[in-house]
């Protein structure tokens, strides 16, 4: 009779408690925001003309010739815009924020499995996660100052296009949920409970 009242005791002790609602509701849009973050970078390296200045639409693949009526005439040749540096700079720039999509996959993916399969190294997946996204924040500014360092003399505001803005935008997210999932995670584990885990 003991023996059998003791283990549903010993069930019930063993049961993980349960997470507060603002917690999990938190790190949910922590995720769907680094998702969207990927979206809008995804979208504007593969499109890549950010900017349009003094009749061409500069891009991190092609370089355009706009004129009035007609079709806009691209090329892969970036030496043919006539500004110093362009061609390595472009290179640079695409390079940075192409990793930096993979970097925001990789974390995003970590992030999703620490919330999916909780055990003992959840907490340490959520924060590789979040360093890979802060990892992808620093490639994606980097891809986006270089851009804007090389075309400094042909920058305007209202030149920048839709795609600049959506990786713009991306920068800005992948900085903010980043930080945000260091800080949560060392919100609901101080360091004296992680030392007890």
């Amino acid at each position: 009779m003991t023996a059998i009242g003791v283990q549903p005791h010993r069930f019930h002790t063993q049961t993980r408690p349960r997470r507060p609602f603002f917690e999990v509701f938190i790190r949910g849009l922590i995720i769907l925001c680094v998702a969207i973050a990927v979206v809008l970078s995804s979208i504007s390296v593969c499109d890549g003309h950010w900017l349009i200045a003094r009749g061409k639409l500069f891009g991190l693949w092609h370089v355009c010739m706009v004129s009035n009526g007609s079709e806009p005439q691209c090329t892969t040749n970036l030496n043919l815009a006539n500004v110093d540096g362009l061609h390595v700079a472009m290179i640079l720039s695409r390079s940075a924020v192409s990793f930096a999509v993979v970097a925001a996959i990789f974390g995003l993916e970590l992030l999703m499995v620490s919330q999916v399969c909780e055990n003992a190294d959840s907490r340490r997946k959520w924060a590789m996660g979040s360093v890979l996204i802060l990892v992808s924040f620093a490639l994606s500014c980097a891809g986006v100052l270089v851009f804007l360092v090389v075309l400094k003399n042909h920058v305007t505001l209202m030149g920048f296009t839709l795609t600049y803005w959506c990786q713009f935008t991306a920068v800005f997210l992948l900085f903010l949920n980043g930080i945000s999932g260091l800080h949560i995670n060392s919100i609901t584990y101080p360091p004296t409970r992680l030392m007890k885990v």
